[in-house]
Parts: C-alpha cells; sequence; structure tokens
C-alpha cells in the first residue's frame, strides 16, 4: 500500500484525514479497504457478530464513543477476523489482548487497552455513516491506515 502522506500529497481534499490519535495493535501496520461501520457503546456484540461473515478485505470501522472503560475487541474476535477475510478494525475505543493481537495478521488502530469485557447483548447500529473526531466513514469508502495515521475517501 502507498503510504498515507503520500496519498494525501496526491489526493489532498479527496481524502479526509483523522486527527484522533490511535495506537496501533496489530500484526499489520499498513492495510486499506472497503470501509463497513458498526456503531456500539460498550457492547461488543455487533463487532462480533460482523467479523464472523466474510470480510473480503474490508476494514471495520467501529465507533465506540471513544468509551476506554470495556474492551470492543479482544484476541477471538480478533482471530475470527483474520480467519474471515477483514484486512482490520479501527476502533475509536479499547481493545484487550494486545499482544496476542499483535501476533495475528491483521492491521488494529484503537485509542487503548482495557482487560475488563464488554457487554454482549448485540446493542448498536451496522453499516451506517459513522463521525469519529469529525471525520465521515461511509460503508463502502475506502479507508487507508498506516504508522502516520488514518485517511477515508469523501
Amino acid at each position: 500500500m502507498t503510504a498515507t502522506a503520500d496519498l494525501y500529497d496526491e489526493h489532498g481534499e479527496a481524502l479526509a484525514s483523522l486527527s484522533v490519535q490511535l495506537r496501533d495493535f496489530g500484526g499489520v501496520r499498513s492495510f486499506s479497504g472497503p470501509v463497513r461501520t458498526v456503531r456500539c457503546y460498550e457492547d461488543n456484540g455487533l463487532v462480533k457478530a460482523v467479523t464472523q461473515t466474510p470480510g473480503e478485505g474490508a476494514v471495520l470501522v467501529v465507533d465506540g464513543g471513544g468509551s476506554l472503560r470495556s474492551a470492543l475487541m479482544g484476541d477471538l474476535i480478533a482471530a475470527a477476523a483474520v480467519e474471515n477475510g477483514w484486512a482490520g478494525a479501527i476502533i475509536h475505543g479499547a481493545i484487550r489482548d494486545s499482544v496476542a493481537i499483535g501476533g495475528l495478521g491483521l492491521g488494529v488502530k484503537a485509542l487503548g487497552t482495557n482487560p475488563r469485557k464488554s457487554s454482549k447483548a448485540g446493542a448498536g447500529v451496522l453499516d451506517e455513516a459513522v463521525e469519529i473526531g469529525g471525520v465521515v466513514f461511509r460503508p463502502g469508502a475506502t479507508v487507508y491506515a498506516d504508522e502516520d495515521g488514518v485517511l477515508v475517501e469523501r
């Protein structure tokens, strides 16, 4: 994948740049693909369900409201994402099992970590546009992520 800095130089304002500072956790640092979205708050039931479906190279963007009180992805969900062909996950929230996730062939960016499990009720919304840090992630738009940050087609 072309570096995000080079992509921005080439395409400029056709790409939105996420200013929210996310940490890299996955074993893959540079990833891209079509956006799929989940909006949830301290409940990873939908995250688990969608990662168990064919990813076909997509990137799951999870708007967890920025909560760090519980993890929205752990090693089992991340492993399911790898098994089902997802390119990565961008999580506006926390993950857990960060060492195990670091050993997987999956790009994972998140705000931080928390060992606490989230609820599993499945509350939330799937595949609707989500806004994180003023940037809109629309299902189907291409997202690019690497060590420098996250860009998405406007």
